[in-house]
Order: C-alpha cells, then sequence, then structure tokens
C-alpha cells in the first residue's frame, strides 16, 4: 500500500496549509505599513490578502490535493470569482500608481474621471470576455461583432449628440477652465459652476446659461481667473476741458487706491485719452468684485472730484452756498467758543464739502492740516492692529470733529470713515491758530480731546488683543 507521504496531494496539502498563514501575516504587515504612510497601495495590497491569496489556495487544494477536475463546475466558479478579483485588483493598482499620486498639474493628474469610467467599464467587459471564454470555453467573438455593428449604427443616427459628447470629453481632458472661474464667452460672462458631458452651465448677474460644449469648443473665450492675481477693469470718465489733466489723475489714482477691492500690492493708474476723457485701471482681487468695486469708484469719484474743485461730467458744485455755510458755521460756533464777529471773520475761510459711504476721511498716521467738523452724518474712529486688522473706536455725530492734533503737528493715532453721506466743515490750520491763540480755554479743550481720543484707541486694541 502506498504510504501517504509518497502522495502527490499530500504536499499540495502541507505548502497551503504552511503557506497561507505566512502570506496572509506578510501581507497583513504590508499592508499596515502602507496604511500609515497614506499609500494608495494599501487597498490592492488588502485584495490580494482578503480575497486572492484565500481564493488561489481553495483553488489549489481542490485542483492538486483533493484531484477534482479542472473542467467541474466547482472548480469552474472558483476560478471565475478568481479572475474577477484579478480584474479588479488590476484596476485598483493601476489607479493607484498612476493617478492618485499624480503631481498637481500632470496630465494624469487633469484626466476627468469620465475618462477613467470609461476605461474601467472597457478593461472589465474584455477580462470578463476573456474569462468566460478561458474557463467557460464560450464564443464571444460573434458577441464582439455585433457590439461594433450596433455601436457604427448607434453612431451614425446620434452624431449630433455623440459629437457634443465627445467634445465636452476633450474640453474635459483640456481643461480650459475649472468649477469656479469666470470666463467670457459670446454669449455669457459669469462663473463656471458645472462642466457635464454636454455643456457647461455659467452663472451671471442675469441668470444661469447653459452653453453647448460642442460651441465652446468651437469658439474663443476668454479665461478671466487665469492667470491668477492679474485680473482689472477699466473705468471711463468724463471732466472738464478746463481741469488741469494731471490734477484729474492724481485725483482718479488716489481715490482708485482705497478702495476694498483693490488687490494687495497693486496699484492702479490713471491717464487722459483727450476730450476730456479720462480712463482708470484698477487692479482686483477676482472678476466678482467688478460690479462693486465700478459701482464704488464711481460713487467717490463723485464727491472727490468736487472736494477738489474738479467738475465731473462738466458740472460746477453748487452745494456750499452762502446759507449753507452760515448755518454750518452757526453749529460748529459753541465748540470752537465763537461769538457773532468770530464767525463773521470765520465763515469767509471755512470749506463745506461731503464725503459718500464707506469714503475715508482721516488715515492713521497722517498729520492732518485742517480740523474737519461734522456737520450732518455719522463717522466711524477706526484703529489698525498690529497685524493690520481694522478695531473700530467709537461713533462720532453732529458736532464732532476730526484732526485735533492739526496744531501739534502729531500724526493721528486712528482713522476715520463715514457711515452714510457726511457734510462736514473744514478750517485750514492758520484759521485754527489764530483763534486759540485768542482763545486759550479752545486750546485746552483741543488737548483734552487729543488725550481721550489716543484712551479710546488705546482701549479699543487692548480689547481685540484679548478677544
Amino acid at each position: 500500500m502506498t504510504r501517504v507521504v509518497d502522495s502527490s496531494w499530500f504536499y499540495w496539502a502541507i505548502g497551503v496549509a504552511i503557506g497561507l498563514p505566512i502570506g496572509l501575516v506578510v501581507l497583513t504587515e504590508i499592508r499596515v505599513a502602507l496604511t500609515r504612510r497614506g499609500s494608495g497601495l494599501a487597498r490592492p495590497v488588502g485584495l490580494i490578502r482578503n480575497y486572492i491569496l484565500p481564493l488561489a489556495a481553495l483553488l489549489l487544494l481542490l485542483i492538486k490535493a483533493t484531484e477534482v477536475p479542472a473542467q467541474a463546475t466547482p472548480v469552474r466558479i472558483l476560478a471565475t470569482v478568481l479572475g474577477f478579483v484579478l480584474l479588479v485588483l488590476m484596476l485598483s493598482g493601476l489607479n493607484a500608481t498612476l493617478f492618485q499620486g499624480a503631481p498637481e498639474g500632470s496630465w494624469r493628474k487633469r484626466i476627468p474621471s469620465i475618462f477613467l469610467d470609461v476605461a474601467r467599464f472597457v478593461v472589465i467587459a474584455v477580462g470578463l470576455a476573456v474569462i468566460f471564454s478561458y474557463i467557460w470555453g464560450a464564443n464571444v467573438g460573434g458577441l464582439f461583432t455585433a457590439l461594433g455593428i450596433t455601436s457604427i449604427v448607434l453612431g451614425l443616427t446620434l452624431q449630433n449628440s455623440v459629437g457634443q459628447i465627445i467634445s465636452g470629453l476633450l474640453l474635459l481632458f483640456e481643461q480650459p477652465f475649472r468649477i469656479g472661474d469666470w470666463v467670457d464667452v459670446t454669449s455669457a460672462r459669469g462663473r463656471v459652476v458645472e462642466v457635464n458631458w454636454r455643456a457647461t452651465h455659467i452663472r451671471t448677474g442675469s441668470g444661469l446659461h447653459v452653453i453647448p460644449n460642442s460651441v465652446l469648443a468651437a469658439a474663443s473665450f476668454a479665461n478671466l481667473s487665469r492667470p491668477p492675481g492679474e485680473h482689472s477693469i477699466t473705468v471711463a470718465t468724463t471732466f472738464s476741458l478746463n481741469d488741469p489733466p494731471d490734477d484729474v489723475c492724481a485725483m482718479l489714482t488716489r481715490v482708485a487706491s482705497g478702495l476694498p477691492q483693490l488687490r494687495p500690492e497693486a496699484s492702479p493708474s490713471s491717464v487722459t485719452t483727450g476730450a476730456g476723457e479720462y480712463t482708470t485701471a484698477i487692479p482686483l482681487r477676482s472678476p466678482v468684485d467688478d460690479a462693486t468695486a465700478r459701482a464704488t469708484f464711481l460713487r467717490w469719484t463723485w464727491y472727490a472730484s468736487r472736494r477738489a474743485g474738479l467738475r465731473l461730467d462738466d458740472v460746477d458744485d453748487d452745494f456750499a452756498s452762502a446759507e449753507r455755510l452760515e448755518r454750518s458755521v452757526r453749529m460748529v460756533a459753541p465748540t470752537l467758543r465763537l461769538d457773532e464777529e468770530d464767525r463773521e471773520s470765520l465763515t469767509p475761510h471755512v470749506r463745506l464739502t461731503r464725503y459718500g459711504a464707506d469714503e475715508a476721511i482721516q488715515t492713521p498716521g497722517t498729520v492732518p492740516k485742517r480740523m474737519t467738523f461734522i456737520v450732518n452724518g455719522r463717522v466711524r474712529l477706526i484703529a489698525r492692529g498690529k497685524d493690520g486688522e481694522i478695531v473700530p473706536v467709537r461713533t462720532l455725530d453732529e458736532g464732532d470733529f476730526l484732526g485735533s492734533s492739526t496744531l501739534t503737528r502729531e500724526p493721528v493715532t486712528s482713522g476715520a470713515y463715514a457711515l452714510d453721506e457726511v457734510t462736514v466743515l473744514q478750517i485750514e490750520r492758520a484759521d485754527v491758530e489764530e483763534l486759540v491763540a485768542r482763545k486759550p480755554l479752545l486750546l485746552q479743550e483741543i488737548g483734552r480731546t487729543i488725550e481721550e481720543r489716543d484712551a479710546d484707541v488705546s482701549r479699543a486694541l487692548s480689547a481685540a488683543t484679548t478677544d
């Protein structure tokens, strides 16, 4: 009688009994190490450990140890499952090695997911055909022929729709824009919110525009978000021909420099184009700020041109009438301790003007050349922290004043901007000096105001630092 050790199945059984546990332990350690490193290969190794290695061991036991014929149905079923898992392993391994670790901006990173899905479907279809042909002896040649003929018929029937899909796939692959970019096409200008096989969705101020990808692929368009940090707008204005061009350009540039939408570390510029027309180039952070920046610039220019004595749109400013001047001087008279004679002598030397909402009236660190009294409106005092953040200090109303350090010629510690339209009365330094020379108590009150404002700024900065 033949001994057990002389049987071929014995060595296969011993090999599977020893090799399977050792393989499981080794693969477990490898998978744990890959998981700790965050590697994409951890999933393929897990597939080998959990499915392929046990299935392969079971298949060897059936064929070699128990000597079940390869044509038996259990063997074929097991081989089919093993082949399908090997297909999944191949797809997972290719995805982990080629695409998950692809550098940003490379062709592997730019491939749309739809291309990968189609490629996976083709690989799975071919793999299953090979499995059924090799293991089950199925004739798959006729099936591929039928599918090819059907594809040709469908392609001819749906060539317009297929053409749009192909255009969409090519557009996705090239990626001339991404979700969130601002584009300017023939029929729309706005932000890209969706790109699918057939069309691109662009959100504009008037709604959502859906543009077929075939139209985009056949036309030219501008991507306003690329390269980043180079977007700007151009605003045209008109002034009187008698206004000095240099003064107009300086005023326009100064207004544009104060816009909150201005791109950091960028400078606007203004030039004259002749016939009283001027163009101001304003660099912005993003196209989303275009409308707001343009509206704010034009609104502030209206106020700034009147303060500078320039005639925007060739229109004179008649706001500072004699009646308004007299009424404004009477309003500030108690603060300056003015009597009737003082009011009459001071009125010809004061200036009545306006600021628009959110416009800066006083900048921290500057030395004021005049005192500014609030006649109408509200003004917010602010300070700047160490890292440049804006800290609110207090709100000034009618009768309050700015520029208290005009006489001392010291930089102000606080800034100020208009909360709404603000009317102010401005008195030059020389006229203020003449007043305090005759009124010592007024000088003491101005000094006390400087100390109070500095204390308010210190408290506001301390509170902001504590928070």
